[in-house]
């Protein structure tokens, strides 16, 4: 089974506790969440350790469970700060995200670069709102409690395409690293998927 050490965390959790601070959903019979995950809607069925989407009833995926679980084991009832950091600002992000996990800002660049407008499009369908930043900046609830903001600067004739990935200070509150990591990673493919 996948993320066995999690789903033993995530049952020895008071649900009702854990549904609050996670800001989701709880039903006691037959036991599940409900959590929002880049504007999908995920069964967790407790009995059954199981993830599913509650429209398509499809497993997540890998990342996706390692999101939700460690989202609902990690998530704390506290507001935004409305202040925006970058990854390595977080306590271990400096070495954290480097090498094999540092931002996949380079697939942003790509897909958006030439004409970032299309960012707009791409992420309408993932509940986003618009930012004021760079050429182009859209903020994405990827969990209730974590908003990501991508932000696009257009290639022109000196300078190539940039993209920069930011992160309410919040954020290493409701996940761990890696699985912030792993969000990101699933935030920056819908975005592609749906340009």
């Amino acid at each position: 089974m996948l993320h066995e050490e999690l789903w033993k965390q995530l049952l020895e959790l008071d649900k009702k506790q854990t549904a609050k601070r996670a800001k989701c959903q709880y039903t006691p019979g037959p036991e599940h969440f409900v959590v929002s995950l880049l504007n999908t809607d995920y069964t967790v069925d407790l009995k059954n350790q199981k993830i599913f989407s509650c429209l398509q009833k499809q497993d997540a995926n890998f990342l996706e469970q390692l999101c939700i679980l460690a989202y609902l084991i990690n998530a704390k009832d506290i507001p935004l700060a409305e202040n925006l950091v970058k990854a390595e600002s977080f306590p271990g992000g400096e070495f954290f995200f480097r090498g094999p996990h540092e931002l996949p800002t380079a697939k942003l660049e790509t897909t958006f670069g030439d004409d970032p407008a299309l960012l707009y499009k791409a992420a309408k369908l993932l509940n986003a709102e618009k930012c004021d930043h760079g050429d182009t900046a859209v903020k994405i609830p990827v969990l209730a409690r974590l908003p990501l903001v991508f932000v696009i600067w257009a290639a022109d004739e000196e300078f190539n395409a940039r993209a920069s990935i930011l992160f309410d200070q919040t954020a290493a509150d409701q996940l761990p690293l890696d699985a912030l990591m792993a969000a990101v990673n699933l935030a920056v493919d819908a975005l592609i998927e749906t340009s």
